[in-house]
């Protein structure tokens, strides 16, 4: 019963110095409003449980307490602190809230529970994601102004707490998160004492020999300090300045910070300790005032030119202006004195120069522009709270932060789906995605997801993506996935259906020709290859119908050729008279013909002395090749009628191109032999020649000008003899 009576008394205590603090913003009907909302929690028995050991009342009056000592907050502040844990105990709802006190009352208590919320998803703090997503659920920048001061008081009331993890865990999101917030919002007291505390409950030995250290040189940091200040004072009355001096000794958590990455002990510290010349001066005068107290000081004690800053000539893109140096003062220590205008002090300290930048905090873009707006609302003279009830928190809502079941968070932009989600996660698990579960319910693809949701996505083996997926998705990782994935599979199955119609065209011993095939794909109607290739392996169009399409092409082109000539269109010539066109005549066609236009095919380029034939081309032109040419046994089966019985006339004496493939040991000398061995030759000549080499081995192709048969084989006999030479054959 003692205790009971203990902390009534402590919480009653607290509510007095409240109604002290808060008396100037608060209204008296608050007050019994909100005792009379905790009476029905306890007759109701919804009273707010203790969190760790920690009374949710006593809390939420100490931060109201913090508040008006620390931010100057507005009444509705105040009133939402002190409702808020009723409110997620289920006394009160957002409906009543507005009954019993107004709109933004109610507005301040959904930031603070949504905010609240993010605890709930067992999520990693020390990620720039979930300070984004804190922001943007927020939706008001006394929110977080609030969260800053709760975490604050969370911060006194656990030293010294049982459950060291917890303590830990808490230390660490209040350096990491609320502290950097702090710092960019001009809350410089309480940024320091969120890093001190942090420091020690995570490091207690490290903070507490720090703190040793600095109560133990105490006395004698003060007695230098005014030992160096007091010439430095009488010089300066003497030149008629308005002035102050200001020493300062660095939070331990700076300190510590020093200390660690300077390696050095604390008495190494340029500026454990600093003093501040501040000058009232007209706008005008500044920057030759701060010089002129610069030459003093510096006429006073020896300065390290190294250790000079000039921020007076050009000033920091942040606006910080001052002037900084550190001289050797009295027994040989180092001292920084920063000298600067009283203006130039209070954009340093409070106004539009972003502090937290000048001490190499991470920038966010636009997050620093708009802290900045935020501190110049705060330092305004009358009642900076009332103009921030209507300062909307839009710096992210471009985006959207998702969970997932476990905790991560992700960033996605506005409008983003399930389906975005999915491949943002993982390229694999979008493309099986069939939906997904959004804060435990059942939702589509296309579902649009907003900030805080936690989801979780449904697969399916058989599902693949979709072409209108690209209808709802809005992320570039997502659209090229898709579409990536679609045309790997629109090639895979046009290959499949190039080899379909392939082989079933050599069942049938039909030569496909490429230019009719396109022609038939026109026609049926297919705008690209892959289409029509992907359509016959679908099975939405009938291989054999394409055949017949193909075929009656075909024929439709080839009319003119189908007729059979008959040798009585020609006139018989003596075998030994010449053609006409004044060619020496080497080939005799059928029975003697006159008056033929022929070629020697390219696809066997026959010589003299090949056993060859005559083939009547769709020009009018006969076309001669070898009686084993690649394309022999086609043309017979398929167009016999077309077939001209030719041989040679024996007048032999024209060169022909011949190609000779070669194999053999790739050496230096082996090209210059076989090259030597055709110069040596009398009516061979070397037209071209191509080597290739791999592995040790070379292949190569000759194309030789040569007269017969009788003379190619002589020549592939000589280079075979070749040292290193593997293999030499005709090539077609």
């Amino acid at each position: 019963m003692e205790g009971n009576n203990k902390q009534l008394s402590d919480i009653r205590e607290l509510v007095r110095r409240l109604a002290s603090e808060a008396s100037v913003v608060s209204e008296p009907t608050d007050y019994a409003k909100i005792r009379k909302v905790h009476k029905e929690a306890i007759k109701s028995g919804y009273l707010p449980s203790r969190t760790h050991g920690i009374d949710p009342s006593v809390r939420s009056i100490e931060t109201c307490i913090a508040l008006c000592e620390m931010v100057s907050p507005d009444r509705n502040m105040i009133v939402a602190t002190l409702i808020y844990n009723l409110c997620a105990a289920g006394v009160l709802d957002i409906n009543r809230i507005e009954e019993l006190w107004d709109a933004d009352v109610a507005h301040l208590v959904t930031g603070l529970m949504k905010v609240t919320t993010l605890y709930g998803k067992q999520t990693v703090v020390k990620t720039d994601n979930f300070r984004r997503l804190l922001m943007a659920l927020a939706d008001d920048i006394r929110v977080i102004i609030i969260m800053i001061v709760d975490r604050l008081t969370l911060m006194r009331a656990i030293n010294h707490h049982p459950d060291e993890k917890f303590v830990i865990d808490t230390a660490f999101e209040a350096n990491y998160l609320y502290a950097p917030l702090a710092h960019r919002l001009g809350l410089y007291k309480i940024k320091s004492e969120l890093e001190d505390m942090s420091l020690k409950y995570s490091s207690r030995e490290t903070y507490t020999k720090i703190a040793r250290e600095l109560n133990e040189t105490k006395a004698a940091r003060d007695a230098y300090i005014a030992s160096f200040i007091a010439p430095v004072k009488e010089k300066l009355d003497k030149t008629g300045l308005k002035y102050e001096i200001k020493g300062r000794t660095k939070s331990i958590f700076s300190i510590w910070n020093k200390l660690r990455k300077q390696q050095v002990e604390l008495s190494g510290i340029y500026d454990l300790f600093a003093i501040r010349i501040i000058l009232d001066v007209p706008r005008e005068d500044e920057k030759a005032e701060c010089w002129r107290v610069f030459s003093i000081v510096t006429d006073m004690y020896t300065s390290n030119p190294k250790r000079l800053k000039d921020w007076l000539s050009i000033p920091k893109g942040n606006g910080y202006e001052s002037l900084h140096t550190t001289v050797m003062g009295p027994d040989s220590k180092w001292v920084e004195v920063q000298i600067r205008t009283r203006r130039m002090d209070l954009v340093a300290e409070k106004g539009l120069a972003a502090h937290w930048k000048y001490k190499g905090i991470k920038s966010e873009g636009q997050l620093d522009a708009w802290m900045n707006n935020v501190r110049d609302i705060l330092e305004t003279a009358d009642g900076p709270m009332e103009l921030m009830k209507n300062f909307k928190m839009d710096l992210y809502d471009k985006e959207v932060f998702i969970f997932t079941p476990m905790g991560d968070l992700y960033r996605l932009p506005m409008g983003a789906s399930v389906l975005d989600f999915a491949f943002a996660v993982h390229s694999k698990l979008g493309c099986s995605c069939v939906g997904g579960k959004v804060n435990g319910r059942n939702r589509k693809l296309n579902h649009k997801l907003s900030s805080g949701d936690t989801v979780e996505i449904t697969t399916s083996p058989s599902q693949t993506p979709k072409l209108d997926w690209l209808n709802f998705v809005v992320t570039n990782k997502a659209r090229n996935k898709i579409r990536q994935t679609i045309n790997e599979r629109a090639n895979r199955s046009s290959e499949f259906g190039r080899e379909l119609l392939q082989r079933r065209c050599k069942n049938r011993k039909i030569e496909l020709e490429e230019g009719t095939l396109m022609r038939s794909i026109k026609k049926l109607g297919y705008r690209t290859v892959t289409d029509f290739y992907k359509a016959i392996a679908d099975e939405s169009i009938d291989v054999n119908d394409v055949i017949a399409t193909y075929e009656l092409i075909y024929s439709a082109e080839h009319k003119a050729e189908i007729e059979r000539r008959s040798a009585e269109e020609f006139e018989l010539i003596d075998p030994n008279e010449r053609l006409s066109d004044g060619n020496d005549d080497i080939l005799v066609i059928g029975d003697n013909i006159k008056g033929v236009n022929y070629r020697l095919s390219k696809c066997c380029n026959p010589i003299y002395g090949d056993d060859v034939f005559g083939f009547v081309s769709a020009e009018g032109v006969i076309k001669i090749h070898r009686m084993n040419c690649p394309n022999s046994n086609h043309i017979r089966e398929r167009y016999p009628y077309r077939v001209i019985r030719t041989r040679w006339s024996g007048k032999a004496g024209n060169q022909f191109a011949a190609t000779v493939r070669i194999l053999g040991n790739d050496d230096i000398s082996i090209v210059t032999n076989i090259t030597s061995i055709i110069n040596k030759e009398k009516d061979v000549n070397m037209r071209n020649i191509s080597i290739e080499s791999h592995d040790g081995m070379f292949s190569g192709f000759l194309v030789l000008g040569i007269n017969d048969t009788s003379a190619l084989n002589n020549i592939i006999k000589k280079i075979k003899t070749v040292k290193g030479v593997k293999d030499v054959q005709r090539s077609n």
